[in-house]
């Protein structure tokens, strides 16, 4: 890779490059450069990548928001059934009792 642009360091030079990355010296910038081994970046390799499983880190995040605006819609929606039950059942049982109440009323004599 970068052996196509450069020499390979020697000395104190090869030190450069951090957990066993591969030093070369650009000849036409006279600055060193590093090939990284596998979960490493950076300059000099100094960065511990960790290993993904998905392409994509916002793809987890994205997962995530979706399943809990699905939740707190689904939480929203019961709560509506649940008070619109609740106030039918109540019209319901205040039509039975008036009902009730009118048909068991004893009309005065005259």
């Amino acid at each position: 890779m970068m052996s196509d642009h450069g020499v390979p360091c020697n000395g104190e030079e090869a030190s450069y490059c951090m957990n066993g990355g591969t030093c070369f010296r650009l000849t036409s910038m006279s600055a060193l450069s590093c090939v990284c081994n596998e979960n490493y970046k950076g300059s000099r390799c100094e960065h511990f990548q960790l290993f993904t499983t998905s392409s994509s880190g916002n793809t987890v995040g994205l997962i995530v928001a979706l399943v809990l605006v699905a939740v707190l819609i689904l939480v929203v929606l019961a709560f509506v059934i649940y008070f619109i039950h609740k106030m039918l059942k109540e019209k319901q049982m205040q039509s039975q009792q008036s009902s009730q109440t009118q048909y068991w009323k004893v009309k005065p004599r005259v």
